[in-house]
């Protein structure tokens, strides 16, 4: 039986959106819809937001979430994570991004589930097919580019691969749902213990490619998710109208 844990990184300080987990989205801050979700999905045993920030701490507290307080030198939200993993033994650890109030449970599901089916697995993350074709050239949305088995080669930020040879590709973006098992946590901050990020890691500003650099498989999982991540208030303002429709529609109740 695998003890799985899922863990919330928080930050209260964010090059873009400063405060951004304790943003309003129809009267409950985003950090408590992401830990709503998580809480729908029966694969966890147990669900904690990881801070560095009071304020998020006490919010968390406030209202019943379960929250650790972290060191507030971590240079990545995986740091973050792999200090909580030390504190709280697992058999896998599922690393889901604060900042997606809308990723359904099944596609927080979607991640854990190559875990029971492979032994060797060691880290999963989510992607979806991208029909907006702005996010195509938008730096802030990472596209994820596999080899045949799903197995992840690269990321970037920029339009990749280029359709020199066909114009018949779909591109895909990261969905930040990330499953751990802890020895590959534990090389991911032990590395950054002793060189800091990696060298394309540090370049594009994409934490996975310290593992796909280092010959980690990263086994991704295409799933359809129309999630929207709040990278900006404008992202916010989408995100609260997605979820205002869906309380008046009564597929939500607060």
């Amino acid at each position: 039986e695998m003890k799985v844990i899922a863990i919330i990184p928080a930050r209260y300080q964010s090059s873009r959106f400063p405060g951004k987990p304790l943003a309003d989205i129809c009267g409950k801050p985003m950090i408590w819809w992401v830990y709503q979700q998580c809480m729908k999905v029966e694969d966890f045993d147990e669900v904690y937001v990881a801070t560095d920030d009071d304020k998020i701490f006490n919010t968390c507290t406030e209202l019943g979430v379960k929250v650790i307080m972290t060191s507030d030198t971590h240079r990545t939200g995986t740091d973050r994570i792999g200090e909580v993993a030390r504190k709280i033994p697992a058999d896998l650890i599922v690393n889901i991004q604060g900042d997606e109030p809308l990723l359904e449970p099944a596609t927080i599901k979607a991640a854990i589930e190559p875990f029971y089916h492979n032994p060797d697995l060691q880290i999963s993350n989510l992607m979806a097919k991208i029909t907006d074709p702005i996010d195509v050239v938008n730096c802030t949305v990472p596209k994820v580019i596999t080899n045949r088995d799903g197995i992840g080669v690269y990321l970037t930020r920029a339009t990749a691969p280029y359709p020199k040879g066909s114009l018949d590709y779909a591109y895909y973006k990261q969905v930040c749902v990330y499953g751990f098992k802890p020895e590959a946590l534990q090389f991911y901050c032990d590395y950054g213990m002793t060189y800091g990020k990696a060298k394309v890691e540090a370049v594009e500003d994409i934490e996975i490619l310290r593992f796909i650099e280092n010959g980690y498989k990263v086994q991704y999982i295409e799933v359809d998710s129309e999630t929207v991540a709040v990278d900006t208030p404008n992202d916010l303002a989408k995100v609260r109208a997605i979820v205002e429709a869906k309380i008046a529609a009564g597929e939500i109740t607060i």
